[in-house]
């Protein structure tokens, strides 16, 4: 194969024309290539910070539902609320919507900050935990997935005091009893 030649490359849904022998790996999907396709690292936005820390600090918003923009380079709040109801919560990431690079509307993978709260069994009182949800349904587009899943380490680091973090595939993954025993260990009432 010549260094001109193009590669095709299935795990990132194009042909990469730029094959440089040292900078691509041949294994097609690994991340040293895909970085390299210029497909990958959203900054984080100031805004994500200020409303986390609104979250964390003042206890403004119940949770924060973060979004990559449409351009795909930077992290985004798509929307922040004090509402308490964790099924209007969960309703918002299962309807989550992105745009391909053509322009087609599909399921969309999100970011999501949570404050739990909860009683302890033993009666031992009330405990808040900050939860990170990295939402990336099933059948959302492979892209927009890859996208969000090499994006997500930012927009951790951004955010102090994330008690535990879930990865949901599924609406089962969301439903508030699966939450609650994995953000308490077990230990809510």
């Amino acid at each position: 194969m010549s260094s001109t030649e193009p590669v095709a490359c299935p795990a990132s849904l194009r042909i990469c024309d730029s094959y440089q022998p040292g900078q691509h790996s041949r294994q097609h999907g690994s991340a040293i290539h895909l970085l390299n396709a210029g497909i990958l690292k959203a900054v984080v936005a100031q805004e994500c910070i200020t409303a986390y820390n609104d979250l964390k600090l003042s206890k403004k918003f119940k949770y924060i539902i973060y979004k990559l923009s449409d351009d795909n380079k930077e992290i985004v709040v798509e929307e922040a609320s004090a509402d308490k109801d964790w099924d209007n919560f969960r309703e918002k990431l299962i309807n989550a919507k992105s745009k391909s690079k053509s322009g087609a509307i599909g399921k969309g993978p999100r970011y999501a900050v949570y404050d739990f709260e909860y009683n302890l069994a033993s009666g031992d009182g009330i405990r808040n935990k900050i939860v990170f949800i990295a939402w990336s349904p099933d059948d959302a587009g492979v892209q927009p997935k890859m996208i969000y899943a090499s994006s997500k380490e930012a927009l951790k680091r951004s955010l102090t005091g994330i008690a535990s973090e879930l990865q949901a595939n599924d609406s089962d993954d969301i439903e508030y009893d699966t939450m609650l025993k994995t953000v308490s260990k077990g230990l809510a009432a």
